[in-house]
């Protein structure tokens, strides 16, 4: 006889398997978005013989759409290809920021400092320190997921703790809490220069600064450290029970001298360049300040906060390297950034074919005309802004299971969304961190995240049968957690109406 239990479990291994066959049946990222750009000009083209039109409700403007497959259209697309390529907004800050964290990475300074930090950490804190050094490594793009989210198996293993306790602990910082950190890291440009691309639909002088969701993600960090926290400890740990595998405990090697000395340099290092921006930037005729009126805000600090990001993270890994003897010579530098370059590849394919489908799909007026009539039936319906908003992070949340690739997404929603919002008088920044907590909260659930058929085999090495469903169902509580809090402080941020970065404001008001 079929017990209700295994009646629930038949039926979340069917969806769970159904997910995974959608997921898996969707082609390549990058042809999706060839996809998209073809699917552009033949929407243009039937949009354009029904005759649709709306009026602007900012400028009053009649706006129509652009057909594009004209000769007119064809022109335009054979001469602005390069250029649509090349301009995009997200293209040039991720290969900057990446750069300047190639050479942190290929000195080992980023692996030292997330071993010390959990290796140094008093055992009643280890879990909080690890779900707080997972969240941290996502300035290094996929550190956290190579070399953290094993290691905290290994140390949990080490002190009497089920080693897949440290690691989903690990991985809920690394994946789950993507979007929070107190440091800014490459998804920050990267989504801010889609969001930037978007507004300009509405506004065409619209700026959107990589720092503009900071407020907001630094205070979340910690409530999503600690609900990873209480999460790992009194619902996965007690349903986990003691390990009985066949692995043992393994010596977990400190630091030796040559990694503490190139530590000591790169906090020298950092500690010397901080000087140096407080010193640009705190007092009112500071270097770093805007040189007529003295703001920060719009200031070449802010401006220039990519920049910052690439010497920072050179310079301090330079510095480690040179004293962990890592680095012998600048071609070992140089090696670094070119690594760093080489995990690109496939996004700068990708990014060719976005940058063409956000092109053609600004050109043609689809974006205004369908955000200007979204926007017009949300005002009919008549939600306010919380609900608004938490239907928008359930959304992302129900998109992101079947595709994971997070600026894929924004780049598809973004141009729709972002010119929608604005309409109804939310801001851009409200958007994109809207965005970035749904897009984070079902990282740890979704098999068609990148990095999720690596997880599955480090955890295979502690339970042989482990699999996509075991995974699910260890990170599920997370999801649950990590949603509800996110939620909560949104709703809280909004209530109190606080900035969510420098010159981010939640709403929006036309010029």
């Amino acid at each position: 006889m079929t017990t209700q239990t295994e009646k629930r479990k038949g039926f979340i291994d069917r969806f769970l398997h159904t997910v995974e066959r959608v997921g898996n049946a969707l082609p390549h990222p990058a042809t999706l978005f060839a996809i998209f750009a073809g699917l552009a000009l033949v929407l243009s083209w039937v949009a354009a013989q029904f005759h649709l039109e709306v009026v602007h409700p900012g400028t009053g403007e009649l706006i129509q759409p652009v057909n594009l497959i004209s000769v007119e259209g064809l022109h335009r697309i054979l001469t602005e290809m390069v250029s649509n390529f090349t301009g995009f907004a997200p293209l040039g800050v991720v290969l900057v920021a990446m750069l300047g964290i190639g050479i942190a990475e290929g000195s080992g300074l980023i692996g030292t400092a997330l071993r010390l930090m959990v290796l140094s950490s008093p055992r009643r804190i280890l879990t909080f320190v690890v779900v707080f050094a997972g969240i941290l490594s996502n300035t290094a793009s996929e550190v956290g997921y190579v070399l953290l989210v094993p290691l905290s198996a290994i140390i949990f293993l080490a002190v009497g703790r089920h080693p897949i306790a440290g690691m989903a602990a690990a991985f809920a910082g690394v994946s789950g809490g993507y979007s929070a950190n107190l440091l800014l890291g490459t998804i920050d440009p990267l989504l801010s220069g889609l969001s930037q691309e978007a507004a300009q639909i509405i506004d065409p002088n619209y700026m959107v600064n990589p720092a503009a969701n900071y407020y907001f993600m630094f205070v979340s960090t910690f409530f999503i450290a600690a609900a990873g926290t209480w999460v790992t400890d009194k619902v996965v740990e007690p349903r986990l029970g003691a390990y009985t595998g066949e692995e043992q405990r393994e010596e977990i090697k400190k630091l030796d001298k040559a990694e503490k000395k190139g530590l000591r340099y790169a906090v020298v290092t950092a500690l010397v360049l901080t000087a140096i921006m407080l010193w640009g930037t705190i007092p009112a005729n500071g270097f770093l300040r805007d040189a007529e009126t003295g703001s920060l805000l719009h200031s070449p600090f802010m401006d220039g906060i990519v920049a910052i990001l690439f010497i920072t993270s050179a310079l301090m890994g330079i510095a480690y390297g040179i004293g962990a003897g890592t680095f012998k010579n600048d071609s070992d530098v140089m090696k670094g950034m070119g690594k760093s370059m080489e995990t690109l590849g496939v996004y700068i394919v990708l990014v060719f074919f976005a940058a063409q489908f956000v092109a053609y799909f600004k050109w043609t007026n689809l974006g205004l005309i369908f955000a200007i009539e979204g926007a017009s039936v949300l005002q009919t319906a008549g939600l306010g802004s919380i609900p608004l908003m938490i239907g928008f992070i359930i959304l992302t949340a129900m998109i992101n299971m079947v595709m994971g690739s997070a600026s894929a997404k924004w780049t598809i929603m973004a141009p729709v969304f972002i010119p929608m919002f604005m309409l109804l008088g939310y801001s851009p920044e409200l958007t994109q961190v809207v965005y970035r907590i749904g897009d984070s909260v079902t990282n740890i659930i979704s098999p068609m995240m990148s990095y999720f058929a690596l997880i599955v085999a480090f955890m295979q090495k502690y339970d042989k049968k482990a699999g996509i469903g075991t995974i699910i169902s260890t990170m599920l509580p997370y999801t649950v957690a990590f949603t509800i809090i996110w939620t909560l402080l949104l709703v809280l941020w909004m209530i109190f109406g606080l900035p969510i970065g420098p010159d981010a404001p939640l709403n929006y008001v036309a010029p």
